[in-house]
């Protein structure tokens, strides 16, 4: 069987892509690095991380942009014997306007190495590229089309134009094949070719509880397009008390065996249509074909436990629960920065973090995280760390985004002595909490955090072994979607796209040189 969410925690906007009997997912990553996360599975049952395509400043530059900018919604596909991704870099997003630049990068290899980016256009995002090899051959990108006049809707429809694979550009004008259904905001597009039909898939209802996926087909590429019969294909806007809530955004994958799968968008509020800490996660659906030849979901809803397809297991390695750093693994990601060895130095026993920028700088923080997957978690940490003054600072912390985190940390008092401390910030506003426990100079010590559902508590141990609770409950359910995102006199300021992250945290806000050490990082699913 499989066990939805597929990929745990923030895993959004996924693409599934079938390559012989190699099945990969691609989803967005926004300001993290690498750019366009990658899983690989043979069964749809077991997945591992491969990491990122986008892994250097070289293939992207993520510096200022801001929260939940960057990479929105990715496309891959597989042609000439090359894997596609083309991508979008959101540099603004707010108040009615978005600056943004699609591209195309090709590796002969899932592992890369891939090209330098091809910019293609900036009308508008959620690209993907769909190659007719059951027509003439050619190629077309899709996308959907932002449209910034106030007296217009911003979501002005799908959007194709046709791609030239060896040169890389653009042919032709843009066409609107597509303006969606009643339900509204149509984006991320996918295009399919199945028995003399093409199959528009698309995204519908905006990201939240009102999400949900449609599908319309033509028997032209460029339409018109006969939204199917049947209503949504996927949703959970009719019922909260489904375990999967915000389900669309879909992609289709046909297996060896002739079966369909969807590969999609869900999120796991922790109250009836609460905050989702966790982001939004991808599941997977299995799509049947009716009798008149349109795709369907059972009930049109996602399930948690679906049958796999008629494929041989392929379990994976588990992740080890405990990290020593001999390379930075792919559960890892570096914000606004790739993870350069001016900063990030892993080592068998030691991951040495040069401090950086102060919690909103946003060109470079010195931040080393991975997602939270799953409501009851602990994360662990030893940290050696010699503040010389209270503008170096080291620890964990659970993330959101520059404006939403809460921070375990050691720094020095202003006569040189160290000592851990607590901080959180909501929304912008930073609390000190009235933790303060002198630490002996060069000692190392290890930091704890746990989830408990929205509750998160801190704990540090020393010495002598002993952990030692903090006595704080804190919100974790301000590391959420719903919390982060802002609006002021109706006008949006700041989206919320991601989702939960703990991490290894280094500021050196004089720029004098602080580092810290980490000796491991453990994390578990549960806790005592």
């Amino acid at each position: 069987m499989i066990n939805n969410p597929v990929l745990r925690g923030f895993e959004p906007d996924p693409v599934i892509l079938r390559v012989g009997d190699d099945y990969y997912v691609a989803t967005s990553t926004f300001e993290w690095y690498p750019g366009v996360r990658l899983h690989h599975s043979r069964d749809l049952v077991n997945w591992r991380p491969l990491g990122g395509v986008l892994d250097s400043r070289r293939l992207l530059d993520l510096t200022g942009l801001p929260d939940s900018g960057g990479i929105w919604a990715p496309g891959l596909s597989y042609a000439d014997g090359l894997f596609h991704v083309v991508f979008t870099v959101v540099d603004n997003y707010a108040e009615g306007w978005k600056d943004l630049l699609n591209y195309v990068t090709t590796a002969p290899s899932i592992e890369g190495p891939w090209s330098d980016p091809v910019p293609l256009h900036g009308r508008g995002f959620d690209v993907s590229l769909f190659h007719d090899t059951e027509g003439d051959g050619r190629s077309w990108l899709l996308n959907m089309r932002f449209d910034w006049r106030p007296d217009r809707p911003g979501f002005a429809g799908i959007e194709i134009q046709e791609y030239d694979r060896d040169k890389q550009v653009l042919l032709g004008a843009p066409r609107m094949i597509s303006v969606g259904t009643a339900a509204g905001v149509a984006e991320g597009p996918h295009l399919y070719r199945k028995d003399g039909w093409y199959y528009l898939v698309h995204a519908e209802g905006g990201t939240g509880y009102e999400h949900g996926a449609a599908v319309a087909r033509s028997r032209d590429l460029l339409g018109p397009y006969e939204p199917a019969p049947g209503g949504p294909l996927l949703t959970s806007r009719d019922d909260p008390a489904l375990e999967l809530q915000k389900a669309g955004h879909c992609s289709f994958v046909e297996t060896q065996t002739g079966q369909w799968y969807a590969a999609h968008i869900a999120a796991r509020p922790y109250t009836r249509r609460g905050r989702c800490v966790l982001g939004r996660e991808t599941a997977l659906q299995p799509v049947v074909w009716d009798e008149d030849g349109w795709p369907r979901i059972e009930g049109a809803v996602p399930a948690v436990t679906v049958p796999a397809p008629a494929l041989p297991a392929a379990p994976q390695s588990p992740e080890p629960e405990t990290d020593v750093f001999a390379t930075l693994g792919p559960q890892w990601s570096t914000l606004r920065r790739p993870a350069t060895s001016d900063w990030v130095e892993p080592a068998p026993g030691r991951l040495r973090i040069h401090g950086g920028q102060s919690s909103r700088g946003r060109r470079a923080p010195s931040l080393v995280a991975r997602r939270v997957t799953d409501r009851r978690c602990r994360f662990e940490t030893e940290l050696s760390f010699a503040p010389r003054t209270s503008d170096h600072l080291a620890g964990l912390t659970a993330y959101y985004n520059t404006r939403n985190w809460h921070y375990l940390f050691v720094s020095a008092d202003d006569d040189g002595t160290p000592y851990l401390g607590a901080l959180t910030s909501a929304a912008g506003q930073l609390t000190a909490h009235p933790v303060h426990v002198p630490l002996d100079p060069g000692a190392a010590v290890v930091l704890r955090a746990e989830f408990d559902g929205p509750v998160l508590r801190f704990s540090y141990g020393t010495a002598d072994g002993e952990q030692r609770a903090l006595p704080l409950e804190l919100d974790a359910t301000i590391l959420s979607d719903e919390h982060a995102d802002e609006f002021v006199d109706g006008q949006l300021r700041v989206f919320g796209f991601t989702g939960a992250m703990l991490g290894l945290w280094v500021q050196d806000l004089d720029h004098s040189g602080a580092h810290a050490d980490f000796a491991y990082a453990a994390y578990r699913e549960g806790h005592d």
